[in-house]
């Protein structure tokens, strides 16, 4: 018997062994052919990338203008290349921009320049402002601009007004709706579910945790919010109105003007902007096709022109990165986007440890003689913001000039870290300030009471049991509340020591208020108006360079994923191909929107729980 079931086990287990033989056999042969299928794709000569003589470059841009790229898998990205699948938020590197651009204009083969911006997500004014005067050094070669859509958004209008010719198709539409800052408010939507929301803040207008103790805006809220707006609005116009040489006064504000210059044009949004000299001229896909044609030569390709695409552009004239004598003096910047959060975080995101550690890497780099910090930044965790601040003045102790140069946010946290830099570049449209702080969390003690539930216990101190599940302390409440004070105090200190300010002063400016960057020179809280170009120009007078490289600081990749990086990267040109149109109804993006307010606030982490964040500067 014993024997038989030997032999039953040993039949079955070879059979077993020769399939599982098999199995890995075949996905290695799989595995393999890929490979090989990719390596030939990328070293063959049919897939080399040029540009033709005498054509068109099209700025085709994707996504949202991004002074870093939030880190992705280079295996995810090169899955959804190849399956053709559109990323969940497409993002375009603005100096990636800015340079295409400037190379064009010195490049003999570039004939023309099209802007085709129906992918174009915006990303701040700053930078749209940025990508602007790249345009009009463009223009200065004498090559055309041509700015051609089926529509315009705001955004994309900003940049097709400074074309030499602006086409809309006869069926599109274009509207300028202006800024404005809306929000969800769920108070009663919290009373409902009976959840007790535990505030703690110091700063009248520190208006990121409204949401959750109101059911609208306050009027102190409105008041503030109202005059950054306003002066962002104000950029806008002055800018288009410049580009298009129209009057100022031309912007329809009000529902009732529109209407009336609507109905003129019976209803027809393309009439609109033509009579309102929004665009030159309406234009169907044809004729932009033929007018093209006519001006860089017919093609086989889909838009029937000679022309190259941004991304491919991109690939033809970034060569691959030769490191510069190590005696070579350099002005290093070191990016910091997104929201600030404790630890180590990747790219997209600012850690306290991570971001820190590349200060540290500027610091102990010996060729780098200054540094600019490029903050994009809403704020977020206080104690992480206070890691980078003491990491700025390390390099300042190490007698390296540090210059801040401000993107489309720099508040709260953001101001945070910039405060101690020697100097502080802001864009004019830069949302700066919301110098304040704030805690806050739910308790659920009365949901669960209502579902029949009950926390109970014991412990040895009255700290202990601190739970969601049970009635916060009052005293507790009182220790929290005091530790955001303080929090407060230590911030007015830092900006007023850092800013050589009176300390009062700076209490009446900051209680959590925004400013806009011209309103910020104004009030002393930044040095200077400009861009990333204009604070790495004074970072290297500040550490007396004539002659000096920049060199952008980022983590250092281990070989495995340099290797990879560059595998999934060679391998995307050849397996890539037109993303797919994904669109949401408007429910589900109200959801999305629903879920991201709480995200927001459920994803800060400092460890004292006390947070510099200006949730209502994003518009």
């Amino acid at each position: 018997m014993a024997t038989g079931q030997s032999l039953t086990k040993t039949f079955f287990g070879g059979i077993w062994s020769v399939l599982n033989f098999t199995r890995n056999l075949i996905f290695n042969l799989i595995f393999l052919l890929i490979v090989g299928a990719i390596l030939v794709a990328v070293f063959s000569d049919e897939n080399k990338v040029i540009v033709p003589a005498d054509s068109a470059l099209v700025l085709d841009l994707k996504g949202k203008l991004v002074i870093e790229k939030t880190a992705v898998d280079p295996f995810e990205k090169f899955m959804q290349e190849a399956l053709e699948e559109q990323e969940d938020n497409p993002e375009v590197l603005l100096r990636d921009v800015i340079f295409a651009i400037d190379n064009a204009k010195q490049d003999r083969r570039i004939k023309t320049l099209v802007l085709d911006l129906h992918g174009l997500e915006g990303g701040g004014l700053d930078k749209l402002q940025q990508i602007g005067m790249a345009l009009d050094s463009f223009k200065e070669s004498g090559k055309p601009v041509y700015a051609i859509g089926d529509y315009f958004t705001q955004d994309q209008y900003y940049l097709a007004s400074r074309a030499d010719h602006v086409y809309l198709n006869p069926m599109g539409w274009m509207i300028l709706d202006g800024y404005g800052r809306y929000r969800l408010y769920f108070k009663s939507a919290l009373e409902k579910l009976m959840a007790t929301t535990h505030v703690f803040r110091v700063g009248t207008f520190k208006s990121a945790v409204e949401p959750f103790i109101r059911d609208d805006m306050s009027e102190a809220a409105k008041d503030a919010n109202r005059a950054w707006l306003e002066s962002l609005w104000s950029q806008y116009k002055e800018d288009v109105a410049r580009a298009r040489n129209m009057d100022i006064s031309n912007f329809d504000e009000k529902l009732t003007r529109f209407l009336d210059k609507f109905e003129r044009a019976e209803g027809d949004f393309g009439r609109y902007a033509l009579e309102n000299q929004w665009v030159d001229a309406l234009r169907t896909r044809e004729d932009v096709r033929v007018e093209m044609a006519g001006l860089v030569g017919e093609d086989k390709n889909p838009r029937g022109y000679r022309h190259i695409g941004f991304e491919q552009y991109l690939q033809v004239i970034t060569l691959p990165f030769l490191s510069a004598e190590e005696e070579t003096d350099r002005v290093g910047v070191v990016v910091a986007r997104g929201t600030i959060l404790n630890g180590t975080q990747k790219a997209g995101t600012i850690g306290g440890d991570s971001t820190a550690q590349l200060l540290r890497k500027a610091r102990l780099d010996n060729s780098i003689k200054a540094v600019v910090l490029q903050v994009d930044s809403p704020g977020g965790s206080a104690f992480a913001s206070e890691i980078i601040r003491q990491e700025v003045e390390n390099l300042k102790a190490a007698g390296k000039p540090v210059v801040v140069s401000m993107s489309t946010y720099a508040a709260s946290g953001g101001y945070w870290i910039s405060a101690g830099a020697d100097e502080i570049w802001a864009a004019p449209s830069t949302i700066t300030g919301s110098i304040g702080i704030f805690g806050m969390f739910m308790t659920y003690e009365n949901t669960l009471d209502y579902l029949g539930i009950h926390a109970d216990g014991l412990g040895t101190t009255e700290f202990a049991g601190i739970s969601p599940a049970r009635a916060l302390d009052p005293k507790v409440g009182e220790v929290i509340q005091r530790n955001i004070e303080h929090g407060y105090n230590q911030f007015i200190t830092l900006v007023a020591n850092e800013r050589d300010m009176d300390k009062s002063r700076v209490d009446d400016i900051a209680q959590g208020r925004v400013w806009i960057g011209r309103q910020a020179e104004e009030l002393g809280l930044v040095d200077k108006l400009g861009y990333i170009d204009d604070a790495i120009q004074s970072a290297a007078q500040l550490a007396s360079l004539t002659q000096y490289d920049t060199k952008y600081v980022e983590r250092d990749l281990s070989a495995k994923e340099k290797f990879w990086n560059e595998f999934f990267g060679n391998a995307s040109g050849w397996f890539g191909g037109a993303l797919k149109q994904q669109s949401d109804s408007q429910l589900i993006n109200l959801v999305k929107q629903l879920v991201m307010e709480f995200e927001a606030v459920a994803r800060l982490n400092d460890p004292k729980g006390a947070y510099a964040y200006c949730l209502p500067c994003q518009i």
